[in-house]
């Protein structure tokens, strides 16, 4: 039941974010409460599957999106290792990753995989991910707004209690992840 006053909605996000549900509980003159699955059912199959593959080449899955919008989906892939990756390890992770998709059949529709570094600008997937980033400055997207606003950028002060802590040009946010639709690093080029 929601409290006096309030009232519980159940929001289905849109084809191809990367949430596979999202409830909503507003109280009047409090802020929203967020309940978000963090990432989506398939992502976390697909991440599990192939993390066993990409180890046999020294690399790890930094993150996985999955794209079913339109005829066709798109699978992306990011990979890392010590060192950094190189276009040989995207492509025997991206044989290695299509042979085991099929032999598995995971992905029942036809779709377009890319293998990938996740590169300067990363996508940060989970909270151990936040809390390596700690210091850079971050452009965070939100699936549902916050004081008004979806797009923060500013530098990662810390994660606590599922939150990140965003400094934007002195003001301090506190950004549950369950709401985050996307946070990238900002790369630094001084």
């Amino acid at each position: 039941m929601p409290p006096e006053g309030g009232a519980i909605l159940k929001v289905a996000p849109p084809a191809g974010w990367r949430l596979s549900f999202a409830w909503l509980i507003f109280e009047m003159g409090v802020k929203p409460i967020f309940l978000v699955n963090e990432v989506n059912r398939t992502e976390q199959q697909i991440q599990e599957l192939l993390g066993v593959a990409a180890a046999a080449f020294g690399c790890v899955i930094w993150g996985v999106e999955y794209l079913s919008a339109g005829k066709r989906a798109r699978l992306c892939i990011y990979i890392d290792k010590p060192g950094g990756v190189s276009i040989e390890d995207c492509e025997r992770v991206s044989q290695e990753a299509g042979d085991v998709l099929d032999l598995e059949g995971l992905i029942e529709r036809g779709y377009d995989l890319e293998v990938s570094s996740p590169g300067l600008d990363r996508i940060l997937f989970n909270t151990e991910q936040y809390a390596g980033s700690v210091g850079e400055t971050l452009d965070v997207r939100l699936n549902f707004p916050l004081d008004g606003r979806k797009r923060f950028v500013g530098r990662l002060a810390g994660v606590l209690d599922a939150q990140v802590l965003l400094d934007v040009d002195g003001a301090d946010y506190a950004l549950p992840i369950a709401n985050v639709q996307r946070a990238r690093v900002v790369p630094c080029f001084d």
